[in-house]
C-alpha cells in the first residue's frame, strides 16, 4: 500500500500502548510497541487479512466475530445473537429464557433475517480515486453526487467477484478513503446460546459495571453453496471452511499479561471539535436519554400482558437499554469535566498554529471557519428535526422505502441511488421479512404518538408541511386528535400483513400512486418532499466534506509536528487495540478493583429470579465446585470476566482477544461506566474494558449445557 496521511501521521514515537485502534497496515509502524508490550507474534503477519490470525475475524455488521472452528463455527457475544435468539422464541419455546444448544448440524437455526457474516479480504487506499481533480473543484450537493458516482463504481466494479460486499470507507472526516472488499456470507444459522441467567446474568443492573460476572457469549454457523460460494439459505448448503480459525489458548491468562483485540468498533469521536461536544452534551445525548426512558417505559407497559408481544422487543429494548445506560454514563462523566475546555485550547492552539505561518493559513484558514459554521447549521437542523424523525409510523416507513425501491428499480442500476441498488434488494427484503418477528402495532402506535404530541407542539415554521398534510397535523390538536388521526391511517392499511408487505416488493411505481393504501398513498405524497430534503443535506454534506476533510489534514499536520500519533476514529472497519490485563486502583466505586471476577461471584448475586437468574444447573455446579480443568491456579475458581486496558467501542461487542501468541483467551463485550466517555476523551489510567474469560465459557459448554459436540468440534476437549 502507497504511503498515505495515514501512515504518515503515525510516523512519531509519541503512541501510547493502550491507546489507538489502529487499522492492520498501521501495525508494522508501531512494532517497537507491540513488541515491548509482550507480543510474540510478528507485527507485520497481523497485516495480511488472509493469513492468520486477521482471516479468522469477522464481522457480523454491528458486532464482532471469529471463526473458532474449520467447520464454521462463528464465535460472538450472547447479546450479538439475542437478535436471531429472539426470533426464533415463542412463548411455548422460550430460547431466551432457556437458552439453546444444537447438538448437530441439522438442529441449527436459521439467524434472523439480515444476518451476515463478513470476512474482509482486502482493503485498498482509493482516496485518489473518490476525490479526483475534477471532484476537488466542485462543492456542495454535486461533490456529494460525484463522490457517490466514484464510490458506486468502485464497489460495482469491485462485486464482480460475485459473493462478495465491497463498501467505501472514509477516515479523517473524508480526508481519505479505503475499498473495503468482504465475502458476505448469507446463511447463518444459530448454533448455542447460554440461558439468559448466564448470556445476560445482571442484565441492566450490571451492564457497563465491575465487579462483572456475564457469560456473554454465543454461537453461529456459517454455511455456503455445496461449491462453496456465498448462498442464500437453503437445506443443501454445506458449513463454510474458513482458510483460518482461531485456537484456544493452552494456558489460562493471568493479570499483566499482554492482550490485543481484534474486530470492528463502530464510531469514536476524538477529532470533533469544541462545537460538537458541547452539542451533543448539551442537548443531544440528554435528548436521547430522555426519550429512551419514554419508549422503555410504553414498551414495557404496552407488552406487560402478551408474552409473544413482550418477546418481539426483547432486542429493541435490550438494545434502548443498553445505549441509554452508554449515554447517561457518558454524561455523568462528563459533568464537572474539563474536557470542553481542553477541546477548546487544543483548537485554538491549531488555529494559532495555522496563522502562524502565511502558508498553512493560505491552505487551511477558511476551511476551519467554514467547518465551524457548516456544524452549527447540521446541528440546527438535527435539533429541530429531533422528534420529526421518531413521528413515522414502521409501516410508514417500509412503504417509503419499498416506494423508492419501485422508483429506482427503473433505472439502470449505476444510476440508482445508494442504498436501492441490486446489491442492497436482499437486505431490504429481509428487514421486510423482519417485521413478523419484531414489529406489533398496538406498541409502534403507542412509541408513535409519544413523539409525534412533541413534533405538533412544535411551530409550523418547524415542521415538515407535507408530513403535516399526510398524517392531518393541524396547530393545537390535543393528544386525543393526534391518536384519532394514527388510528384512522394505521386502519387504512394492510402492510400489517406479512403476505401484503411482501407483494409490494414486486410491483411498479404506477401500482403505488393507484393504491388506496394509507400508508402507501402516504409514501407517494411524501416521495417528492423527501427527494427534496434528501438534495438539501447533500448540498449540506458536500461542503461539509470538503472544509472537514481539510481540517482533519490541517489537524493531522499539527499533531505530526508536535510528535504525536494519529489513528483515524473508529468508523466500523477492522482494528487492532492491544495493552494488557490490569485491575485498577481505586475504582469508580472507591475501591480497588481487581482484574478477575469467579463463579463464586455468580452464587452470591444470584437471586433465582429476575436479572439474577442463573441456572439451577450452574449454581449447583458452582456449590459443589465441579470445576474439571478449567480452574485458575492462583483463584482456585473458574473465572468469569477480566479487565484490559484496552481500547474499544461499540462494535467491538463479540470481539476475539488474544495473547500474546495470538491465541483465543475470550470476547470482549463491555467497558466501564466511568470509562465509556473515552469514545470522545481516552483517559489512560481510567479506561478499562471487560472480557468474558474463555475457561468460562468453555466450563459453561461442559459442565452446565453439556455441549460436547461444539468442545470437541473446537478441540477443547
Amino acid at each position: 500500500m502507497k504511503k498515505s496521511l495515514l501512515v504518515l501521521a503515525i510516523l512519531s514515537t509519541a503512541a501510547y500502548a493502550d491507546e489507538g485502534m489502529w487499522m492492520p497496515q498501521q501495525l508494522p509502524q508501531v512494532a517497537k510497541q507491540l513488541e515491548a508490550a509482550g507480543l510474540k507474534l510478528d507485527p507485520a503477519n497481523l497485516t495480511k487479512l488472509t493469513e492468520f490470525p486477521m482471516g479468522a475475524i469477522v464481522s457480523l455488521g454491528g458486532c464482532s466475530a471469529s471463526f473458532v472452528s474449520p467447520q464454521g463455527l462463528v464465535a460472538t457475544n450472547h447479546h450479538c445473537v439475542y437478535g436471531s435468539v429472539a426470533h426464533n422464541s415463542t412463548p411455548e419455546r422460550d430460547l431466551l429464557a432457556n437458552g439453546f444448544l444444537a447438538h448437530n448440524f441439522g438442529e441449527e437455526l436459521p439467524a434472523a433475517p439480515g444476518t451476515r457474516v463478513y470476512v474482509t479480504k482486502e482493503v485498498t487506499d482509493v482516496s485518489k480515486q473518490i476525490i479526483t481533480p475534477a471532484v476537488a473543484k466542485l462543492s456542495g450537493k454535486k461533490r456529494s453526487d460525484a463522490i457517490e458516482k466514484n464510490q458506486k463504481a468502485l464497489q460495482t466494479e469491485c462485486e464482480k467477484d460475485a459473493g462478495h460486499r465491497c463498501t467505501v470507507s472514509s477516515y479523517y472526516g473524508g480526508l481519505e478513503f479505503y475499498l473495503i472488499k468482504q465475502l458476505e456470507i448469507r446463511d447463518v444459522r444459530l448454533v448455542h446460546a447460554p440461558p439468559e441467567g448466564v448470556g445476560k446474568f445482571g442484565g441492566d443492573t450490571d451492564n457497563w459495571m465491575w465487579p462483572r460476572h456475564t457469560g456473554d457469549y454465543g454461537f453461529y454457523r456459517a454455511y455456503v453453496s455445496k461449491d462453496g460460494k456465498a448462498a442464500d439459505y437453503s437445506k443443501d448448503n454445506v458449513p463454510y471452511l474458513p482458510q483460518h480459525f482461531l485456537k484456544l489458548a493452552k494456558e489460562g491468562s493471568k493479570e499483566g499479561d499482554f492482550i490485543m483485540v481484534l474486530g470492528y468498533p463502530g464510531r469514536t469521536n476524538r477529532h470533533r471539535l469544541p462545537s460538537e461536544v458541547a452539542f451533543t452534551f448539551d442537548w443531544s445525548y440528554p435528548a436521547f436519554v430522555k426519550s429512551s426512558a419514554e419508549n422503555l417505559a410504553i414498551i414495557a407497559e404496552t407488552t406487560k400482558d402478551n408474552k409473544d408481544t413482550a418477546l418481539k422487543y426483547a432486542s429493541q429494548v435490550a438494545n434502548i437499554n443498553n445505549y441509554y445506560k452508554n449515554r447517561q454514563g457518558m454524561l455523568d462523566s462528563y459533568a464537572g469535566s474539563d474536557m470542553l475546555a481542553r477541546k477548546t485550547a487544543e483548537h485554538e492552539a491549531l488555529k494559532t498554529w495555522i496563522n502562524a505561518d502565511a502558508k498553512r493559513k493560505a491552505e487551511f484558514a477558511s476551511d476551519i471557519d467554514a467547518v465551524e459554521k457548516l456544524i452549527a447549521q447540521r446541528d440546527a437542523e438535527y435539533k429541530r428535526d429531533y422528534y420529526f424523525s421518531s413521528s413515522k409510523p414502521r409501516l410508514l416507513n417500509t412503504a417509503r422505502v419499498l416506494y423508492r425501491l419501485a422508483n429506482e428499480s427503473a433505472k439502470p442500476d449505476v444510476e440508482r441511488k445508494s442504498g436501492y441498488q441490486q446489491r442492497d434488494v436482499a437486505r431490504i427484503k429481509s428487514s421486510v421479512d423482519a417485521l413478523v418477528r419484531n414489529y406489533d402495532e398496538k406498541v409502534d402506535k403507542a412509541l408513535v404518538l409519544n413523539s409525534l404530541v412533541k413534533y405538533a407542539a412544535q411551530p409550523a415554521a418547524q415542521r415538515n408541511a407535507a408530513f403535516d398534510a399526510v398524517i392531518g397535523i393541524k396547530d393545537g390538536q390535543s393528544k386525543a386528535e393526534l391518536q384519532a388521526a394514527l388510528d384512522k391511517l394505521y386502519a387504512g392499511s394492510k402492510l400489517g400483513d406479512a403476505a401484503e408487505r411482501k407483494a409490494w416488493l414486486e410491483r411498479k411505481p404506477e401500482q403505488f400512486k393507484a393504491s388506496d393504501d394509507a400508508f402507501i398513498k402516504a409514501a407517494v405524497a411524501l416521495y417528492g418532499p423527501d427527494l427534496k430534503s434528501e438534495a438539501e443535506e447533500e448540498e449540506l454534506g458536500g461542503k461539509l466534506q470538503q472544509a472537514y476533510a481539510n481540517y482533519m489534514k490541517a489537524k493531522i499536520a499539527y499533531m505530526h509536528s508536535k510528535g504525536q500519533a494519529v489513528y483515524p476514529d473508529a468508523n466500523s472497519t477492522l482494528r487492532v487495540t492491544f495493552g494488557k490485563i490490569a485491575g485498577r486502583e481505586p475504582g469508580s466505586d472507591g475501591t480497588n478493583w481487581k482484574a478477575f471476577t469467579t463463579v463464586e461471584g455468580v452464587a452470591a448475586k444470584a437471586t433465582g429470579q429476575g436479572e439474577f437468574n442463573a441456572p439451577a444447573a450452574q449454581l449447583k455446579a458452582i456449590k459443589a465446585k465441579d470445576y474439571g480443568k478449567y480452574v485458575d491456579p492462583v483463584l482456585k475458581s473458574v473465572p468469569v470476566a477480566y479487565l484490559a486496558t484496552l481500547d474499544i467501542t461499540g462494535g467491538n461487542s463479540g470481539s476475539a482477544a488474544l495473547n500474546s501468541k495470538g491465541e483465543w483467551i475470550g470476547l470482549a463485550f463491555d467497558g466501564t461506566l466511568d470509562s465509556i466517555i473515552s469514545d470522545w476523551d481516552f483517559n489512560k489510567a481510567m479506561t478499562r474494558d471487560i472480557q468474558v474469560d474463555l475457561r468460562y465459557i468453555l466450563w459453561n459448554m461442559k459442565h452446565v449445557d453439556h455441549a460436547d459436540n461444539l468442545l470437541k468440534e473446537m478441540n477443547a476437549e
